[in-house]
């Protein structure tokens, strides 16, 4: 979950409401009343600091692949700012009385396999990967977000927030690719694989909680019908066709 890296030229895809209504106006205090609500924020925010904890772990591994020392400084920095994302969830989910760990736990395996089936095999395809793949996990937590508390919603956002690898990302990828056209073919079937594993994921994550589900299709909360669910998967594809342009690549 690297960033919300978004190309510069590219719209805001996801939808915020106007204005708040039903629990999206309520602060944690209030909307936690509600045990299946409370419970599904929890899976959500033990989802997101794993998350962040495992892009953190993989920047780091990354810069190993970095071609220059001013390349391998710019993603320790950026693992730097994953971490601290990581830190602000795991004291979120302390300060609301959960126990981090134990909230992390059941998006493991999901994750990991993830990563597994999406190890980069060069610098290319780390940039890739963090620029394209993790932001379109991004853009899916950002709908979700949209439908929590106040105060919920804030953090997740704040999580969420531009690192800088966005820049860093098209700028070298569009020079490697103005320096050997060919490059472009390759980085783009593997951004197209990205995609799909993406969104595995993300529908993974989600049918193994039943808390998380149900709120997402509008069991708690203000959730998502399912005309709305189709909807919000053209917001995400059309983010990512708009990244891949912002990258050179054709989606």
């Amino acid at each position: 979950m690297t960033s919300s890296d978004k190309p510069e030229n590219a719209s805001d895809t996801t939808a915020t409401p106007a204005e708040h209504t039903g629990v999206a106006a309520r602060d944690w205090a209030t909307a936690s009343a509600d045990p299946q609500y409370r419970a599904a924020v929890v899976d959500l925010l033990g989802a997101l600091a794993y998350g962040e904890l495992a892009a953190f772990e993989r920047l780091a591994e990354d810069a190993k692949l970095a071609p220059t020392l001013a390349d391998k400084a710019e993603l320790a920095k950026m693992a730097s700012a994953e971490f601290h994302h990581f830190e602000r969830l795991r004291d979120r989910l302390a300060e609301i009385g959960e126990e981090p760990t134990r909230a992390m736990e059941p998006f493991v395996a999901a994750y990991d396999g993830f990563h597994k089936q999406t190890a980069p095999s060069d610098w290319l395809e780390g940039l890739v990967k963090a620029y394209v793949g993790d932001s379109i996990a991004s853009d899916f937590y950002r709908e979700v977000a949209a439908r929590l508390d106040s105060d919920s919603r804030g953090l997740v956002l704040a999580v969420l927030d531009d690192t800088g690898h966005g820049g860093f990302a098209v700028e070298k990828v569009r020079a490697a690719i103005d320096a050997d056209p060919r490059v472009g073919g390759r980085l783009a079937l593997w951004a197209r694989r990205l995609m799909g594993e993406a969104l595995s994921q993300s529908q993974r994550v989600v049918a193994e909680r039943d808390a998380l589900s149900t709120m997402l299709v509008g069991g708690v909360a203000d959730g998502f019908d399912l005309a709305e669910v189709g909807k919000m998967f053209s917001r995400i594809t059309e983010a990512h066709t708009k990244r891949m342009a912002a990258l050179g690549l054709a989606a």
